[in-house]
């Protein structure tokens, strides 16, 4: 269904979705002998907030990024490659300007330094930081967006609430998240979705 053209890739509700079931029938077959989080109900949520991603900025995400990827202009063939090695929950593409990471909130400071940097070199490129509605809660998201705003960094923050952390209910444990703000260069942005798949895997295949 694709090949390494980057440009024959599409990017609609429909192709995401599609790379996103293939790569859960390569699970499903032992293909992928690492871990992976799919993405899924939040297609046209993210579709939107690309449309705004220029190709200089830097896009920042967590283990669940195969649509980040695709959308910040990763070839699905590289893509692919990447995941099946086993990467799917720490995909970086410098080239490209994206990273991820496996650890909960671990590129949230990363994404402040990369704003930081931009700033000093007089550029324009602005850090868009994906985060979950949990890590939206922990004391480095905080403490990440309080240091922001003072240094009037050019990023937008992305809380991708769906509701959970893992197994855990986020309204539970925390009552709320991160309010929406707009602060000179800085900015925060939310949308919740509910998605098919668990936390990891796909739900038809043990994983140890």
């Amino acid at each position: 269904m694709y090949d390494a053209l980057d440009m024959a890739y599409d990017r609609t509700v429909e192709s995401l979705i599609a790379f996103e079931t293939e790569i859960a029938a390569l699970f499903n077959a032992g293909q992928i002998r690492a871990p992976v989080h799919l993405s899924d109900g939040n297609e046209a949520q993210l579709l939107e907030i690309f449309r705004e991603v220029q190709a200089q900025d830097w896009v920042c995400c967590s283990w669940r990024s195969h649509y980040h990827c695709l959308l910040k202009g990763v070839p699905p063939a590289l893509l692919r490659a990447e995941i099946m090695a086993g990467r799917s929950i720490a995909l970086c593409f410098p080239d490209y300007r994206i990273v991820s990471s496996a650890i909960a909130g671990g590129t949230v400071p990363i994404a402040v330094g990369l704003a930081m940097g931009e700033k000093r070199r007089g550029s324009n490129a602005r850090v868009w930081c994906f985060l979950g509605d949990m890590v939206a809660e922990s004391g480095i998201a905080h403490e990440c967006v309080k240091y922001a705003s003072r240094q009037m960094l050019n990023m937008c923050f992305v809380i991708e609430n769906n509701g959970l952390s893992v197994c855990t209910p986020t309204m539970s444990a925390w009552g709320s998240t991160l309010p929406g703000m707009e602060d000179g260069a800085l900015m925060m942005k939310s949308y919740n979705y509910h998605s098919r798949y668990p936390h990891a895997g796909v739900g038809e295949r043990v994983q140890f």
